[in-house]
């Protein structure tokens, strides 16, 4: 297969970069068009990205200049059949809009996640939602289309959620306590993160809360019905440079043993893995029997980043069962998974 031109919105920013790292030597998709803010366009993008991922930064992309985020310079600057959006969130409703009407648009931004025509993706968990593309597209008259992946610690926790929908949701409570790297570059000041935790992140509990009904939810042909459960989320900022670390209690219909969960999330595999797609991890979920894992430093970078590593599954007196999660927040929590759903969409013929 040709591999697909892809460009990218927000190159310069945390992002952008995780982006470029996954897609080095990728064997579906190469790098045409880096994309960013009119002080950026121009220049060589060695020149104007201070490059913050643990490894070197492709030299052929150093070498590639930046344009500036508009459809023309990016359809000028080179081929293009995929669009990755990293876009901030303040901005990246119209510009995404603008783009779909070409291109496909794969946005990590959360702008039209909730938008009842548009895809809220995990390509494990729910792949039916790629029927809403065609629906979006004859309403709007695109030739492209936006699909969206959920916030970062949204993914890891449907993820984990899905194969427990077999005995029943009832209620899910959860507490997050997330990498700094989920605020972007420069993130929180050090002076307000050090001996310290914040218990509070802008919007976070209510994007888990929302995202997790469309995600879960039923697809009936022309749009998705909310999943019916509860679900309440408190969300902390601690010091942890990447991996979220979630404490997850459920309440479940049936009543399962721990033995009979931990064979569901340990045969969990959905889509990505029958069709066997090269961002895809042999394992979404990775359970641990240790009885103190999972942790970040330990076991965020398990699958390549894009393994959810579930640990501490117990009964509990209150609800059904409780346990822990842990993902990377920037490459299955972010760019990982946009990248994994593309690959779905090719798959599929979306693409």
């Amino acid at each position: 297969m040709k591999r697909k031109s892809v460009a990218i919105l927000a190159a310069t920013g945390a992002v952008g970069q995780r982006f470029i790292q996954l897609l080095e030597n990728h064997p579906w998709f190469e790098i045409s068009v880096l994309a960013a803010s009119e002080r950026s366009a121009g220049k060589k993008y060695r020149d104007v990205c201070v490059w913050r991922m643990e490894t070197e930064m492709p030299k052929e992309v150093g070498e590639m200049t930046v344009v500036d985020t508009t459809l023309k310079s990016v359809k000028e600057a080179g081929d293009v059949d995929i669009v990755f959006s990293a876009l901030p969130g303040d901005i990246a409703g119209p510009v995404e809009e603008y783009f779909a009407a070409e291109f496909p648009v794969i946005s990590k931004a959360a702008a039209h996640r909730m938008d009842e025509d548009v895809p809220l993706l995990i390509p494990e968990v729910n792949p039916e939602q790629l029927k809403l593309i065609p629906i979006q597209k004859r309403r709007r008259g695109w030739s492209g289309f936006i699909s969206t992946d959920p916030n970062c610690s949204t993914i890891q926790l449907a993820l984990t959620l899905k194969p427990l929908m077999k005995f029943g949701l009832r209620r899910v409570i959860v507490t997050t306590m997330q990498a700094l790297s989920g605020a972007g570059y420069p993130g929180v000041p050090s002076l307000d993160i050090i001996d310290n935790i914040i218990p509070y992140i802008a919007k976070e509990e209510e994007k888990i809360e929302n995202e997790m009904k469309k995600i879960l939810g039923t697809f009936d042909g022309e749009r998705v019905r909310p999943a019916s459960f509860m679900i309440s989320a408190s969300c902390n900022r601690v010091n942890v440079k990447d991996g979220h670390l979630e404490v997850v209690y459920v309440e479940l219909e049936n009543k399962p043993t721990i033995d009979e969960v931990k064979e569901e999330f340990r045969n969990f595999i959905g889509e990505p893995q029958r069709l066997k797609l090269p961002s895809a991890p042999e394992r979404p979920i990775i359970v641990r029997d240790e009885i103190d894992r999972p942790q970040p430093r330990l076991d965020r970078d398990a699958g390549r980043g894009m393994s959810v590593v579930v640990g501490r599954i117990r009964s509990d007196p209150v609800m059904t069962i409780k346990y822990l999660c842990l993902g990377h927040n920037t490459i299955r929590g972010a760019a990982g998974a946009g990248i994994l759903s593309a690959e779905l969409m090719v798959a599929k013929g979306y693409i």
